[in-house]
């Protein structure tokens, strides 16, 4: 009960007023006050800017451009697995995919079908598979990346609300990931179907993608998709794929019987870009 009372005045907050303001400000050239701006954060939030391949704070001209900064690759060594971490974040739930249904905190589940939009076919696909969630909070490194080598098919632009994604309001808001805005990137793998879901959140002003650029750029409130079959977007394990601005949340679908979790994956666990994930279950090539 206590949860829910806390996540209430977020029903009230003019969400997407505050995410747009927050937005026009992060892509803005505002000089010294980007680089003010940067510096308390950074304090803040206690972020290692000896990772970042520029770890000069005055050099970036706008917050964007030091939010969504690139690592240097030695920091983020890729392991030697079937499945890497595609991201810096910490571990909100995973495990199997029961029917449809996908735990979203103790108490609240939600189905695949409502996460991607009503498509009742895609959703079958992963009847009894295995998901993964993972939160980035505002300090972590905020480029998403391929758990594994996968050809892009399609694209869909969920809209929705934007509710905050940190621990409390998952706990606290009923379907969250099925209610806020989405972008939902389909790839198909040896393995399989893969998912994987970029959700956006309060004051989270774009998610782009390596193949596209910023998604939701307009927010019309109407479902966008894409196709690519005709397209050969093939991307390699550790390519990057998107990226958010701001801390969010990225939801990933397996097929059934097609993929093992490393073992010391478990909710509330922090992970890294890169490391292990996973494995392929044999006899599914």
């Amino acid at each position: 009960m206590l949860t829910v009372l806390s996540v209430f005045p977020q029903y009230l907050l003019p969400k997407q007023a505050i995410t747009e303001l927050a937005g026009k400000f992060a892509k803005a050239n505002a000089g010294r006050l980007t680089t003010f701006t940067i510096r308390r954060f950074i304090k803040h939030y206690a972020v290692d800017m000896n990772e970042a391949v520029n770890s000069d704070i005055h050099s970036y001209r706008t917050f964007n451009d030091f939010f969504t900064r690139a690592l240097l690759t030695e920091r983020r060594p890729l392991a030697h697995a079937d499945y890497i971490c595609p991201v810096d974040g910490v571990i909100s739930q995973l495990g199997v995919i029961r029917s449809n249904q996908i735990i979203q905190a103790k108490g609240r589940d939600y189905s695949t079908t409502a996460l991607l939009g009503g498509d009742n076919e895609l959703a079958e696909e992963f009847y009894d598979g295995n998901f993964a969630t993972l939160y980035l909070s505002p300090k972590d490194y905020h480029r998403v990346h391929m758990p594994c080598n996968g050809r892009l098919t399609r694209m869909v632009y969920i809209p929705g609300s934007l509710f905050s994604v940190n621990p409390g309001t998952v706990r606290g808001v009923p379907g969250l990931f099925a209610r806020n805005e989405r972008v939902v990137c389909v790839f198909e793998s040896t393995a399989g179907p893969l998912v994987l879901v970029l959700v956006g959140a309060t004051i989270v002003g774009s998610i782009s993608t390596v193949w596209h650029g910023v998604v939701n750029s307009r927010r019309s409130g109407r479902v966008r998709e894409w196709h690519y079959d005709s397209q050969a977007l093939i991307f390699e394990k550790g390519d990057e794929m998107g990226r958010f601005l701001l801390g969010s949340t990225v939801v990933m679908l397996f097929p059934k019987n097609r993929m093992l979790f490393n073992q010391q994956w478990v909710p509330g666990r922090a992970v890294r870009f890169g490391e292990t994930m996973g494995m392929k279950i044999e006899g599914n090539d």
